[in-house]
C-alpha cells in the first residue's frame, strides 16, 4: 500500500535532522515560488472559517475562495509561519531538506476576506488521507477565478495538522486496526455534509453561493470522499476523483460504497500511474474498483490519465518541485515518484482546463468540446474508452 502523507511527514521528522550552522555564518536565504496565475477573469478573495460541530464534538477549518469585488486587502499567504514550521518537517518527503523553502513567504493571488461579488455555483475540496487543504491552492484559485465559489475542508486529526483560531495546531492522530480507511470514510462524510449544512449560515459568503448547483472533488483519497458524498447526499449534483482508489486497498479489490455502486450524476475520472501497486495507470480497465463505479454509473461520465504524471500531480507538488529544482537539489529519485516526467506547465493547464470544464459543463450547462477528445491542446491527458 502507498505510503501516506501522514507516514511520511513522521518518517521525515524522525530520520532527518535540520542542518546546524556555525555561529558565525549567514544562514542561506530560503528559496521560494510563486503558485502559477489563475486563467478566470475574476479577482479573487479568501476567508478561513472554524467550524464547531456540537453533535459530535468536532471543529473544523475550511478556506473558502470566491470571485471578489476590487479592494486594497493584504494577498493571503500559502501557509502561515505556525504552519509553515510544521510542514517543513516533511521536507524529505518531497526531495528537499528541512529549512531550505520559505513556506510562509509565498503569497496566494486571493485577498485575505475581501467582499465577494455576484452569486456562483459552489465546489468542495478535500485533499487526500493524511493531506492538507493546503495543497490544492492552484487548482482551486484557477477555478473560483472562473467563478465558483469552493470551499476546501481539512480533516481534522487525520491531516498532519490542522491550524486554528489564535494558532493552536491539532496533530494527526495514529490511526486505530489495519482497516482504518473504512471508519476515515465515514468521518470525512460526515464533515463533508457538516459543512455543506453550514454554508447557508456563513455571515457575509452566503449571498455569493448558489447552493442549488453544488460539484465535489478531491485528490487521492478526497476524490473518493467526493463520489461518496454524492452517494450519501442529493445536494451534490457533480463530482471528479484527481486519482483515488474508489476502494478500500491499492488494488481496488474492496471497492469503497459509492466504487461499488456507481453514480447517476456527472462525474469526471483523472488518474495516473503513481497511485498502483504494478505501476500501470489506473483507470477503469485496469483497476477494478474505477471498472465497477465505471460499468454502474449511469450519468455522464469521463475517464482521463496523464501516462507521464505521478500521483501528487495532482497536487501543487506539480507546481512548485520543479521551481524548487531550480535553486536547490531536489532528490530527483522523490521527484520522480512524486510527479513523474510529465511537462509541469502542460500539466498544470491540463488539470485546470479539464476540470473547469467538466464543472462548466455539469453546473453552469454550458457543453465543452474539450470533454469530447476533440482537442490537441492538452497532449498529455489520454482519454480512455
Amino acid at each position: 500500500m502507498r505510503k501516506t502523507m501522514t507516514a511520511l511527514l513522521a518518517t521525515a521528522a524522525l530520520l532527518t535532522a535540520p542542518a546546524v550552522a556555525h555561529a558565525d555564518a549567514e544562514p542561506p536565504a530560503k528559496a521560494t515560488f510563486e503558485l502559477p496565475a489563475p486563467t478566470g477573469p475574476h479577482r479573487l478573495g479568501m476567508r478561513e472559517v472554524h467550524l464547531v460541530d456540537q453533535k459530535r464534538n468536532r471543529e473544523l477549518m475550511v478556506s473558502v475562495w470566491y470571485p471578489a469585488r476590487p479592494g486594497d486587502e493584504p494577498l493571503a499567504p500559502y501557509m502561515t509561519p505556525n504552519a509553515a514550521g510544521y510542514f517543513d518537517q516533511g521536507a524529505p518527503a518531497m526531495g528537499l531538506k528541512p529549512g531550505q523553502v520559505d513556506w510562509a513567504g509565498v503569497r496566494t493571488h486571493a485577498r485575505k476576506d475581501a467582499a465577494p461579488k455576484g452569486r456562483w455555483p459552489v465546489v468542495l475540496y478535500s485533499p487526500g488521507w493524511g493531506s492538507l487543504r493546503t495543497l490544492g491552492t492552484s487548482t482551486v484559485e484557477d477555478l473560483a477565478s472562473r467563478g465558483y465559489v469552493v470551499v476546501t475542508v481539512d480533516h481534522t486529526h487525520e491531516a498532519p495538522f490542522v491550524e486554528f483560531p489564535g494558532g493552536r495546531l491539532e496533530t494527526a492522530k495514529r490511526p486505530q486496526g489495519d482497516d482504518y480507511l473504512r471508519p476515515g470514510m465515514e468521518t470525512r462524510l460526515a464533515d463533508v455534509r457538516f459543512v455543506l449544512d453550514r454554508l447557508p449560515s456563513l455571515k457575509g459568503l452566503a449571498q455569493a453561493m448558489d447552493l442549488s448547483r453544488v460539484g465535489m472533488f478531491g485528490h487521492s483519497f478526497g476524490g473518493d470522499t467526493a463520489a461518496e458524498v454524492m452517494r450519501a447526499d442529493g445536494r451534490v449534483d457533480a463530482g471528479a476523483d484527481l486519482d483515488g482508489w474508489l476502494a478500500y486497498d491499492v488494488d481496488g479489490r474492496r471497492p469503497t460504497p459509492s466504487g461499488a455502486e456507481g453514480t447517476d450524476r456527472p462525474f469526471l475520472l483523472m488518474g495516473s500511474p503513481g497511485s498502483t501497486a504494478d505501476g500501470r495507470i489506473r483507470n477503469h480497465l485496469t483497476a477494478p474498483a474505477w471498472k465497477s463505479f465505471w460499468e454502474r454509473s449511469s450519468g455522464w461520465k469521463r475517464d482521463l490519465s496523464m501516462p507521464e504524471a505521478m500521483h501528487y500531480s495532482y497536487t501543487d507538488l506539480q507546481t512548485f518541485l520543479p521551481q524548487l529544482d531550480e535553486r536547490l537539489d531536489v532528490v530527483q529519485e522523490v521527484r520522480a515518484k512524486r510527479i513523474g516526467t510529465v511537462d509541469p506547465d502542460r500539466s498544470v493547464a491540463a488539470q485546470r482546463a479539464y476540470l473547469g470544464a467538466f464543472f462548466d459543463q455539469s453546473l453552469k450547462r454550458r457543453p465543452q468540446r474539450l470533454l469530447l477528445g476533440e482537442s490537441p491542446a492538452h497532449p498529455d491527458v489520454d482519454f480512455v474508452r
